[in-house]
Order: structure tokens, then C-alpha cells, then sequence
């Protein structure tokens, strides 16, 4: 197993439990601006819920925390695949790039949000990943 291409998945993992804690940071005191609280939240609530009620700069934070819970999981399985099987230089460099991408992506749409450059970022951590993805494939089927 190549720990090198492993690498990138566990910095992945820590940034979102960074957004993870960024977004409770900020949602809270926002809550409190507001007069609400988890103690006052109704039974089932869903931090959803609260698009609409917290600035959407305080909710910017959220979104991109469930982006990290969306296509990442695509990202992991592929460079656990391509760890086993061994993965050329570029490839770990090619998944390092979709994790400065991805960290770029969050910092993007937690400050600044504009759509233009968040989807430009997006498209590039995109095609980042349908690389890795073709080379696991290649390994694994085609081998």
C-alpha cells in the first residue's frame, strides 16, 4: 500500500472537520443574535431549516460543509483503490491538486461566494477527481 497517495484523503478528512467546526462558530452566536438556541430548536430541526433565518454569510459555511460530505466520498474510495494497486507520481500530485482545490473551494464559498470562481473550482477539483477515477479504473479493470 502507497501511504504517499493516502495522504491527501486524510488532509480532506481534517478540513472538513474544520468547516465542520467552523460552521458551528459561526452558526451559534448567530443563533444567539437571534434569540434561538438548540434548547428552543423544534424536535427533528435540521440546520437546513435555518437558510433563510441566519445571514447567508453565517450559512455559507453549512453549504460548503455538505459539499465535503458529497463528492469527497467519491475521492476517498478512489485513492484507497489507487493506493492498493500503486500509483504513479501524478497521480498523487493529481490528488493532492483536488484537495488544494476542494480547501480553495471552502474558503471561496465561506467568504467570498461568488459563482463564477466557485464553480470554476469546482469544475477543476472535478476534473481532478474523473482522472484518478480513470486511472483506478485502469487498474482495476483493465489490468
Amino acid at each position: 500500500m502507497e501511504a504517499k497517495m493516502l495522504a491527501p484523503a486524510a488532509v480532506l478528512v481534517l478540513w472538513s472537520i474544520v468547516m465542520l467546526f467552523w460552521t458551528a462558530f459561526s452558526r451559534f452566536p448567530a443563533m444567539k443574535k437571534l434569540g434561538a438556541s438548540i434548547k428552543t430548536a423544534p424536535p427533528g430541526g435540521r440546520g437546513s431549516q435555518l437558510d433563510g433565518v441566519l445571514p447567508d454569510s453565517v450559512m455559507w459555511k453549512s453549504h460548503n460543509y455538505t459539499h465535503l460530505m458529497e463528492q469527497p466520498t467519491i475521492f476517498y474510495p478512489t485513492v484507497v483503490i489507487l493506493a492498493m494497486l500503486g500509483p504513479n507520481p501524478g497521480t498523487i500530485v493529481i490528488a493532492w491538486a483536488y484537495v488544494a482545490l476542494r480547501i480553495i473551494h471552502s474558503l471561496w464559498q465561506a467568504t467570498v461566494n461568488t459563482l463564477p470562481i466557485r464553480f470554476t473550482l469546482f469544475i477543476l477539483s472535478t476534473l481532478c477527481l474523473v482522472l484518478l477515477a480513470i486511472h483506478a479504473f485502469e487498474l482495476t479493470v483493465l489490468a
